[in-house]
């Protein structure tokens, strides 16, 4: 991994492209006219043998003839011209290239690339991108429809398309960036190379991405567990089903991978993983903006009772955690609420309510210790001023130096503005429904859980610890050579076992009468129940046909067990069962280990 001469890139001083061009709806015109028209201060170059000058800018005939050393080229010119079009750069000095070019793989000279930079260690990106975009120094290298606004905020993707619904949607939505990066065929500059970058980046804040794969997972892991610890790091993952992950197989060329790994791994990085590009820029904002969240305890302060119950909904269907006030916070606001308040969380503090009850209430909430954080929401009534209460909620915050996050709702789209204008004005989150602001709190709290699964080092492995790598191979190979492309559970006990991976002790039995035998000798040896299970090539998820019983506490119950299952499975080739002590672990977790034969 290096980041190396990626600083030509973002901090470019002078830029050449080459492949300009003066023809209408070319490539090589819409990204001249970016580059003309994006702001950028430094010097900027053409270069096409067939021109003198494109869009009144002269015109050179090659690399050679540039007055100066360029930071940075633009390449859009056929494939077979860019290895050596890489080579005549490096040769002059340049030390990184976005090549926009498509068609490199099919024309095979992705190596050929590679090999002409390497003496100049000239970065690459792309090929086949849109371009890159860097808005604080008016670089715009790309094709794109449209200029960022400046922001803090770093998006990169391996697809160029969604660059422009990015865009698109950013732009109308006032939102900045400080980098927007096309990664394309990632031929050198990958995602791990970009989030080291991004990770130090000052002007960056919290680092976008859209993926849809991972090809060096060893440098992805690290160079996104370091970002993870500096800033937030957020990720949109396409392949979440199998019928789309294959569509990004045709799409990149390179499988999408199982989803659950990568949920995982971004999960082992410290990288909040999202659903779609809206909830992307929805956590940047509040991850970016919001101070952390100690804990997932969240107290709901309305004064709309409605309001209120849509937000529990909410946090429940998230599977966040509702706050239990204490006896102390309940007797105080007994004394400060009218008597109507809900007694309980949410805190229904009445459609009159004013900036003084606000102000009373949410003092008496912040000194609970079982609450985590507190979402405000004001529905508009004719009784009280909702700016008011959003001023009163501002007073609190400045008056306690507040160490719990506070979200606010203000419901509306009349009165609610003048609120809504006042929290952004203090960087307070603010949403429009509260629907929004769960959203956003369990935004906190998953960014808290993988930041928390981040500080987590597995342990170190024990001393004369061994595996037995050839017991593996040879458990899964009897698994092909059968014609099995998946393992079954005595052969995947014993890869787990290869690699000192303890299972639980299993016996297999051949009929009921053998179950039973099984059950009275396992119950000897200290096991007080059992469990059985149907033993079959063709049943894969056993509890979904039946084919498990548990907590089998005498060899007749067990026996009867088996024999209930042989007159309920029926049309497939049965190999027996297997038996194995019944384990209680209160508080565990059960691992679901895959186990593919065609793996080994």
């Amino acid at each position: 991994m290096t980041i190396r001469n990626l600083d030509k890139l973002f901090s470019a001083r002078s830029v050449v492209l080459v492949g300009a061009s003066d023809k209408t709806g070319s490539v090589g015109k819409t990204v001249a006219d970016n580059l003309l028209h994006g702001g950028f201060k430094g010097s900027l170059w053409f270069v096409n043998p067939k021109h003198k000058k494109i869009l009144d800018r002269t015109c050179y005939a090659d690399i050679e003839s540039l007055p100066e050393v360029p930071d940075l080229a633009v390449i859009a010119t056929p494939p077979q011209s860019i290895p050596s079009l890489i080579a005549d750069l490096g040769k002059k000095g340049t030390r990184a290239a976005v090549v926009i070019t498509a068609g490199i793989r099919e024309w095979n000279l992705q190596q050929a690339i590679l090999d002409a930079a390497k003496p100049y260690c000239l970065r690459i990106i792309g090929p086949n991108c849109i371009g890159a975009m860097v808005p604080n120094i008016g670089l715009n290298a790309s094709f794109a429809h449209d200029m960022p606004l400046k922001g803090d905020l770093a998006f990169i993707s391996q697809s160029g398309a969604l660059i422009g619904a990015v865009l698109d949607w950013a732009n109308s939505h006032d939102v900045g960036f400080s980098s927007m990066i096309s990664m394309g065929d990632m031929a050198d500059v990958d995602v791990g190379d970009l989030l080291d970058y991004l990770a130090t980046d000052a002007k960056t804040c919290a680092i976008l991405m859209y993926l849809e794969q991972v090809t060096n997972v060893k440098k992805f892991m690290s160079a996104a567990r370091s970002a993870a610890r500096i800033k937030p790091v957020i990720v949109v993952k396409s392949g979440r089903h199998e019928a789309a992950a294959k569509a990004a197989k045709s799409h990149t060329g390179a499988l999408a991978g199982s989803d659950r790994v990568y949920d995982a791994a971004f999960r082992r990085a410290g990288v909040v993983r999202v659903d779609d590009l809206e909830d992307l820029f929805d956590a940047a904002e509040i991850l970016s903006h919001a101070q952390p969240v100690c804990g997932d305890r969240l107290a709901i302060i309305t004064n709309g009772g409605g309001a209120g119950v849509l937000a529990v909904d909410e946090l429940i269907d998230k599977d966040g955690a509702l706050a239990v006030l204490s006896e102390q916070t309940m007797n105080k606001l007994n004394k400060d609420l009218p008597a109507a308040w809900s007694k309980g969380n949410p805190i229904d503090i009445i459609g009159d309510a004013d900036s003084v009850r606000y102000k009373a209430t949410m003092e008496t909430v912040l000194t609970d210790p079982g609450v985590d954080a507190v979402l405000v929401m004001n529905c508009p009534t004719a009784l009280a001023s909702g700016a008011d209460a959003a001023k009163a909620v501002i007073d609190i915050i400045k008056k306690r130096g507040i160490s719990k996050v506070i979200l606010t709702s203000w419901l509306g789209d009349g009165a609610a503005v003048e609120a809504r204008k006042i929290f952004a004005a203090n960087n307070i989150p603010t949403f429009e429904t509260p629907a929004d602001a769960i959203e956003g709190f369990t935004y906190l709290t998953a960014y808290r859980k993988v930041q928390m699964a981040l500080r987590c080092v597995p342990p170190a492995l024990p001393e004369g610890f061994k595996t037995d790598e050839d017991a593996a191979r040879q458990a899964m190979r009897k698994a092909l050579e059968s014609g099995r492309d998946l393992l079954s559970e005595m052969e995947a006990k014993e890869v787990l076992s290869a690699y000192g991976i303890p299972v639980v002790s299993t016996m297999t039995a051949k009929t009921p009468e053998d179950v039973r035998r099984c059950t009275q000798e396992m119950l000897k040896t200290g096991a007080r129940e059992v469990v059985i299970k149907i033993l079959s090539p063709e049943i894969i998820h056993k509890s979904d046909v039946g084919g498990v019983a548990l907590g089998l506490a005498t060899p007749e119950a067990a026996e009867a067990a088996a024999k209930e299952m042989l007159q309920r499975i029926k049309g497939v080739t049965m190999g027996g069962f297997t038996v194995q002590p019944m384990m209680r672990r209160p508080h565990a977790q059960e691992p679901r280990p895959g186990a593919a034969a065609a793996g080994y």
